[in-house]
Parts: C-alpha cells; sequence; structure tokens
C-alpha cells in the first residue's frame, strides 16, 4: 500500500498556487504600463514645450511658414513702429511663424524697406517674405471709408459710421453725451448739426470719441472758410440745417429758402418748417407732418407753435447751405412751396395768395403722382 501523505498537492493547492501567480503576472503588468504611461505624459508635455526647438536645431522643421498663408488677419502698423515691433505684432497676430525671422529678413534688405502707419489685411501662417511683400503693397491697406450726406440727421450718421466701423451705437451714444468735450459751444442741446456731412476715411483703431472729434474738427474747419465765429455758431448751423432739409436738389434754391426765414424772423413770424416739426417728433427721415404735430407747442422743435429758430439744429448741414446762411439771396419771399417733387421746382412768394396758388398745384401734383403708384408725397 502506498502512504496517503507521501501524495502531492492536492487539485485545490494547484489552482490556488496558479491564481497566485497570475495575480504577480497582473500586478507586474499593471506596474509596468503605468510606469510606460507616466513617461508618455511626460514625454508629451516635454515635446510640446521643447519640440519646436528641437526640431528646428535639428533641421526636421523650419521656423518659418511657407507660402502666402491663408484666412484673414488685420495688423496695424502705428506711428514710430519699426523692426523689432513690427516682427513682434506679426508674430503675436499668427501671421508669421517667427518675429526673429522676419526682422533678420528686414535687416537683409537694400535699399532698406520704409513702413507707413495703418491696418492692413493679411494672411495667418504668411512666410516672412510673403508677409513683408503685403505690408508693402498698398491694396492690402484697409480703409473704412463712409460717406455721410447732407441733411442726414447726426445720429443716423453715427449708425451709418457704426456699420462700417464695428464701433458700437452705445459707444457713440455715449461718446456724445458732453458735446462740450469736443469743443461745441455749451450752447448747443446736443452733437446735432456739428458734425459735417462728408466722405470719411476711418482706421480700424479709432473710437467712438476719435471719430467724433474728427467730424467736428471738420465742421470747425467750413466755419471758418465761411467766416463764421465760434460765438454765432448755434445761429448759423440751426437756420443752415433747416435749410438743407427743407431745399430740394436745386442748389441756387439755397439761398432764397434762408431768406424766406430770415425775413420771417425779421417781421416775428414764425418759420412754420415741417422739417423742424419732424425733428423734434424724432421722424427724421422726412419732412411731412399732421396738424397734430405742427399743433404740439411742447415740441420745442416746432416752429409752427413756437417763435423763432428752434432750440438747436435738425440736422447736418453742408458747405452750400451754412453759406446760404451766411450769405441769403436778396428778396421780400415770406413762402416757399415745392409744386414739383421729382424735378425740385419750388415756388417763391411773397404773399398769402401767391403761396395758395403754389399749394395747390402741389396738391394735384402729388394727386397724379400717387395714382401713378408713387410714393413721394406720402
Amino acid at each position: 500500500m502506498t502512504d496517503p501523505l507521501s501524495l502531492g498537492p492536492t487539485r485545490a493547492e494547484l489552482r490556488q498556487k496558479r491564481r497566485v501567480r497570475l495575480r504577480r503576472i497582473l500586478i507586474s503588468l499593471g506596474v509596468t504600463f503605468a510606469l510606460l504611461a507616466g513617461l508618455g505624459i511626460a514625454a508629451t508635455a516635454l515635446w510640446s514645450e521643447y519640440g519646436d526647438r528641437v526640431s528646428q536645431a535639428l533641421g526636421w522643421t523650419s521656423d518659418d511658414y511657407t507660402g502666402r498663408g491663408e484666412g484673414e488677419v488685420i495688423v496695424t502698423i502705428r506711428e514710430g513702429e519699426y523692426g523689432e515691433a513690427i516682427a513682434a505684432t506679426l508674430a503675436d497676430a499668427g501671421v508669421v511663424k517667427s518675429a526673429q525671422v522676419f526682422y533678420e529678413l528686414l535687416l537683409a534688405q537694400d535699399p532698406q524697406v520704409e513702413f507707413h502707419p495703418g491696418s492692413f489685411a493679411l494672411r495667418k501662417g504668411m512666410s516672412a517674405q510673403a508677409a513683408l511683400d503685403a505690408l508693402q503693397d498698398p491694396d492690402n491697406e484697409v480703409q473704412l471709408t463712409v460717406t455721410v450726406p447732407e441733411g442726414m440727421a447726426a445720429m443716423d450718421a453715427l449708425e451709418r459710421v457704426s456699420e462700417v466701423t464695428g464701433i458700437s451705437m452705445k459707444q457713440f451714444k455715449k461718446a456724445v453725451k458732453k458735446p462740450s468735450d469736443y469743443g461745441v459751444p455749451k450752447k448747443f442741446p446736443s452733437i446735432e448739426g456739428f458734425l459735417f456731412p462728408a466722405t470719411y476715411t476711418f482706421e480700424p483703431t479709432d473710437t467712438a470719441e476719435t471719430v467724433v472729434q474728427k467730424m467736428v474738427d471738420r465742421m470747425f474747419q467750413a466755419l471758418d472758410e465761411h467766416g463764421v465765429k465760434k460765438k454765432e455758431a448755434w445761429e448759423v448751423l440751426t437756420l443752415a440745417s433747416i435749410v438743407q432739409r427743407e431745399a430740394g436738389s436745386d442748389l441756387d434754391d439755397f439761398p432764397k429758402i434762408s431768406r424766406v426765414f430770415l425775413n420771417r424772423l425779421d417781421i416775428g413770424m414764425n418759420l412754420q418748417s415741417d422739417a423742424t416739426v419732424a425733428y423734434g417728433t424724432g421722424n427724421t427721415h422726412t419732412v411731412w407732418t399732421t396738424d397734430e404735430e405742427r399743433a404740439d407747442a411742447s415740441n420745442e422743435y416746432n416752429t409752427y407753435a413756437n417763435p423763432g429758430l428752434p432750440i438747436g439744429p435738425v440736422g447736418l448741414p453742408g458747405d452750400v447751405a451754412i453759406d446760404a446762411a451766411v450769405n441769403p439771396a436778396d428778396g421780400e419771399w415770406l413762402f416757399f412751396m415745392p409744386v414739383n417733387l421729382e424735378t425740385g421746382e419750388t415756388v417763391f412768394s411773397n404773399t398769402v395768395e401767391e403761396h395758395e396758388v403754389a399749394v395747390q398745384r402741389l396738391a394735384e401734383w402729388c394727386t397724379t403722382h400717387r395714382d401713378e403708384g408713387g410714393t413721394r408725397c406720402d
């Protein structure tokens, strides 16, 4: 017989040994993977920090982009900037890969490159040479051009400027709260009338304040050219703005309309300008008014119900209107009435009877015009 005590490990003992060995293997693998993962993370971090330098040092990559880039970015060169400052600006904007490479390219130019202040439309990822060429091309200079027509209300003009420059109306409204900050006489109730209507070219670096100042300065220039002193500005611009809004397309009528209003002021007769009434109601896009609006004396711009000039300008007068206010025509007219809104034909009258005939002519013209589907009388 054999001794049962001399037999090998039981099946249960063998299974237990296998489980222990497997556990040890798994633990070893886990530790190995953890170490490898840690090394990978560390290597990734190091490469992220120093990879470009290592690649460039080994000649694997270049510290300059190739080609003309893509997309668009606006870069501004300010007065007095050159060399390193411009190179840093281009690198910060992502235009060139290395400020140093661009700067070294500048130093190698013969003759020396000259830059002028301005804003330029460039691309991201341009080679240093492509960026330099683009900065020398006048077609790439960004010009924010806005035309403000005569007779437009100040806030309507600033809204047009806002659309082109991207400066918000909120910023403009804040900027014009105190017109005297721009040199506007304190007698003016607002910035109205003091922004000269013209074509302007603004810079992307302009602010609401610099835009307003440029337009006010241009109005001061116009007043000076017409011999208008600062103390006369309120009266001249207020009258000129009414002439500008009431006149048609015939420039010869401007000084005549100015004379009509001055004749009325001389005899204490109300100006009765629909343009002033409309402005006071907040309607800056028409000169048509209602009986109720014309009777509202609480409207400080209402020259039907209130005597004299209104409290301030009702729009932005141009050179012709300012000249008409300063140099009115000779005549005894007290009335004027457009009788054809398409041609701008206007009748000037000395008496009420003559004026009523002109009023009837306009009414007949408007009837025919509406029958033909026109909207000029609405």
